[in-house]
Formats: C-alpha cells, structure tokens, sequence
C-alpha cells in the first residue's frame, strides 16, 4: 500500500491585537447592540465593502452565529462570498462575551480567531475592550487587515447606540 502524498502547508501566522473604545452609554446598552440579532446586524453583518445575504444568530453559550455576505465591486473580490462562522463560549450579561469564530473567502478558510469582549463601566460611559488571539491560515487576510477591519465595525456600535 502506498503512503499518500502530504501537502505542506505554509506555516501559520499568530498574531493578538486590542481595540478599546468607549460609548457614552451603559455596559447593558453596549451589551445589547452584541446580544440583539437586529442591532448586530445592522453595525456587523451590513457594512459598506459587502452586501450581507444571511444572518443568523443564536446568542447564548453553545450557539452559533453565521453572516454571509457578497463581496462589493470595489473590493479585491468582488462577488466572492465572505463567511464568517462564530460559537459562543462564555457570555457575562453586561460584563463579557468570548467567542471563537473563523473567516472564509471564495471556499478558502483564511483564518480561526478567539476573541474576547469586555464591557467596562466609566463613568455614564461604558469602555469596550475586544482582544483578537488570531491563527492565519495561507492566502489571508492577515493580522493587519483584521485588526483595521474589527476597527471599523466597532466604530459603527456608535452609530446603533444613537439610534
């Protein structure tokens, strides 16, 4: 019997980053644009590169959350699924979410993230802390661009929080 042939793969890139931001609003308040399926929708699944198709979320530790979205025509991809697929592991109402997710692009998986979200009170306002511990598979994203991309969707929860 002969051995199968083993591709090697190229090696992994780990890389961890922190974003803080600080919303002029309760810890509930700021919980809740990641809790609620039609808030988080509106700053996550619907962003401006990309047009989301499906949504569904089932928030709470063990559910899963999946946002499909079509590439737009002034991305490097344009028309190309983007998927991202997430499982909650731990949810403190008003306090913390962790959850684990990946990213995958045209059937390519670019990547499998922890992430951890803190919500703390300051004052009337709450400071959001979201930590990325991040595996970069070949032909990703990269570690860059998910922490400017992460960056930009958290901008938009002051947005939803105005509403």
């Amino acid at each position: 019997m002969e051995n199968p042939t083993i591709t090697q793969a190229a090696p992994v890139t780990h890389d961890t980053f922190v974003i803080e931001r600080t919303y002029p609003a309760s810890p509930n308040r700021v919980f809740a644009t990641f809790a609620d399926p039609a808030k988080k929708r509106r700053w996550f699944a619907d962003t401006d590169q990309a047009n989301s198709e499906q949504h569904q979320m089932d928030f709470r530790v063990g559910g899963k959350e999946r946002t499909e979205r079509r590439m737009g025509k002034d991305t490097p991809f344009p028309g190309a699924a983007l998927v991202n697929d997430t499982i909650y592991h731990d949810i403190v109402p008003d306090t913390r979410i962790v959850f684990g997710y990946t990213m995958t692009l045209a059937d390519h998986r670019m990547s499998a993230s922890l992430a951890t979200v803190e919500f703390v009170p300051d004052g009337k306002s709450t400071k959001l802390i979201f930590t990325d511990q991040g595996a970069y598979f070949e032909n990703s994203d990269g570690p860059q661009r998910r922490q400017h991309g992460w960056s930009v969707i958290l901008d938009k929860i002051a947005s939803e929080l105005s509403r």
